[in-house]
């Protein structure tokens, strides 16, 4: 099984860098271009386009956003992303974060940086989670939408009322509702003044009892994977735990299909440890903006394309401006 490089933490000054990877949503038309300019990642690209069974290079480079909202196809193409800019950015640096996150699919990137999981079991696992979430999703019309600026009582409350589910606990402030299109209809029409309801750009209601028939297809999957104890510090999504155990962390990548996203504890748990910088990786961009609401004054740097990676690496070795 190959593993990233299990390069030594190098501990500066209580230097604490966490680096995070995306989740559903964060994919763009073309995203992947740019990082198909560097040595190596076609190969790369094609080896996790097999083992995910989806043509990566085609859906990150030419098709269009219908196509890669897809859920079979978006997962896939963010996970292999995030692996891919991880590994940049290990390279450079010559050392690895010095923990690791993932929010909702991210997880398996996280996973795989920590030491888990071989790339190549992560891009066959994202394979079948995206196929099994897809079809669970077209079981019944469902989707997310973000709900801005409530206060989080009130917004629990309301989602209660129209049977909505808490899918993502973001930050203060963002929650984001799953159901029925029917009934997130109803919560952007009933929302009380000043708070915003945004639709998101996902096939259906993650991280909900909808996703249910999803997640024995993945514990099946997950019981033939090998794995490793986390070899660097590894927060879990569904709590901010730290996850010490490999089997465990593999446990909870298969029941946060269905239970909702904590990523407001895995900041609280980031400050606890000392965090003293942010990376996102590629494709980038969400998570950096709730860091900047939940992580105040802690330098953050999104990857989102190979121009980034000189300001992660200086990050990363404690040389940032």
């Amino acid at each position: 099984m190959v593993h990233p490089p299990r390069l030594e933490n190098r501990w500066q000054d209580r230097q604490v860098i966490v680096v995070a990877c995306p989740g559903q949503g964060s994919q763009t038309p073309g995203f992947l271009a740019p990082w198909l300019e560097l040595d190596g990642v076609a190969e790369q690209l094609a080896a996790y386009s097999e083992a995910a069974e989806v043509d990566l290079i085609a859906h990150g480079t030419a098709s269009d956003a219908d196509t890669i909202r897809d859920t079979r196809i978006a997962q896939p193409l963010i996970v292999a992303a995030s692996m891919i800019a991880t590994g940049q950015i290990v390279s450079r640096a010559e050392r690895t974060g010095d923990g690791h996150a993932g929010h909702s699919v991210g997880e398996l990137a996280a996973l795989n940086a920590a030491g888990v999981i071989s790339a190549e079991d992560a891009m066959r696992l994202v394979g079948i989670r995206g196929r099994a979430m897809a079809d669970a999703a077209a079981l019944t019309p469902t989707g997310m939408s973000a709900v801005l600026r409530g206060e989080e009582d009130e917004v629990l409350a309301l989602l209660a009322e129209f049977d909505l589910t808490p899918a993502n606990y973001n930050v203060a402030g963002q929650i984001v509702a799953a159901g029925t299109l029917e009934n997130l209809a109803r919560l952007a029409e009933s929302a009380p003044r000043g708070v915003r309801v945004m639709p998101l750009q996902v096939a259906g209601a993650f991280h909900t009892s909808y996703m249910a028939p999803a997640v024995e297809s993945l514990r099946a999957a997950m019981a033939e994977v090998e794995h490793e104890d986390p070899a660097r510090t590894l927060w879990s999504n569904r709590d901010g735990a730290l996850v010490t155990d490999g089997r465990e962390a593999l446990d909870r990548v298969v029941t946060q299909v269905s239970s909702p996203v904590r990523w407001d504890l895995c900041m609280e748990s980031f400050l606890a440890a000392g965090i003293t910088g942010f990376i996102e990786v590629a494709p980038a961009g969400a998570l950096v903006g709730l860091a900047k609401r939940g992580l105040p004054g802690i330098p953050t740097v999104a990857v989102k394309t190979p121009d980034d990676l000189e300001a992660a690496v200086a990050l990363l070795n404690g040389e940032a401006k």
